[in-house]
């Protein structure tokens, strides 16, 4: 099964929309963005979900290990294992999206929205994702200087519980509604779960699902039209995802 999480959510029907789709995360943007919420309807959409993840018993992942390249594999599938886990106390789950604020600022946010995992969406470092009090979703922005070279050279084990590759287009980092090459996806797919972003919609998402087989896939702008939630859209957005699982993808 590939797991689907959409994100850009400003109220609570695009929350309930989506869990009734189906969707296994539903993210709300702290960071500066035209999707930006307030900590008020942050708090209305988790509410409108029952509640934060924090209420159920967590099991924390294992403790860091040397950080070495040789384990990045077990380190992000030990993730995936317990963001599953998560799943099955609660679905979806809440993210709350950040990019290049302070870690301070995103500690006290998340808590006050009562968010249940915090996505890392900017120039953030490894060590920044160990600082941050609720589990982390990393973000690796791939642009097409980045084809030729390893995806995963920056990438290490012990900090944060997920990674999740998206676009980089010109001055944007995620948010630009643009694909990245999906070879590069691959080739990380095929030793990590990982999340997908990055111009994904209920056109493209079948191939991308069957192409990269990604642990996850991610969307807001692609399920938007006129910049706001199109329910239609999510649930086309999901059940493609699906109909790929169905293909025997997984």
């Amino acid at each position: 099964m590939t797991y689907v999480k959409i994100c850009g959510n400003r109220t609570p029907d695009d929350v309930l929309a989506a869990a009734e789709a189906g969707a296994d995360f539903v993210g709300m943007i702290f960071a500066k963005s035209s999707r930006h919420i307030d900590i008020d309807d942050a708090q209305a959409m988790v509410r409108a979900l029952g509640g934060p993840l924090s209420q159920q018993e967590i099991f924390a992942p294992p403790p860091s290990l040397v950080h070495g390249r040789e384990e990045l594999e077990p380190w992000f599938r030990h993730g995936a294992q317990v963001l599953t886990a998560y799943l099955g106390m609660k679905r979806p789950l809440t993210v709350g999206v950040f990019a290049d604020q302070p870690i301070e600022e995103v500690n006290e946010l998340a808590e006050e929205a009562g968010v249940d995992l915090v996505q890392l969406s900017g120039d953030e470092t490894w060590e920044d994702c160990l600082r941050v009090a609720k589990q982390v979703i990393q973000v690796r922005h791939v642009g097409p200087v980045d084809t030729p070279a390893d995806p995963l050279e920056d990438v290490r084990p012990g900090f944060a519980l997920a990674l999740m590759l998206d676009s980089a287009h010109g001055q944007y980092r995620g948010g630009s509604g643009q694909v990245f090459d999906w070879d590069v996806a691959t080739r990380v797919a095929a030793r990590l779960p990982i999340f997908l972003a990055g111009g994904l919609t209920p056109v493209n998402v079948t191939e991308a699902v069957t192409r990269v087989r990604p642990w996850a896939v991610d969307v807001a702008g692609g399920t938007e039209t006129d910049g706001r939630k199109d329910y239609a859209k999510v649930r086309a957005f999901v059940q493609a995802v699906r109909a790929a699982d169905a293909g025997g993808v997984r």
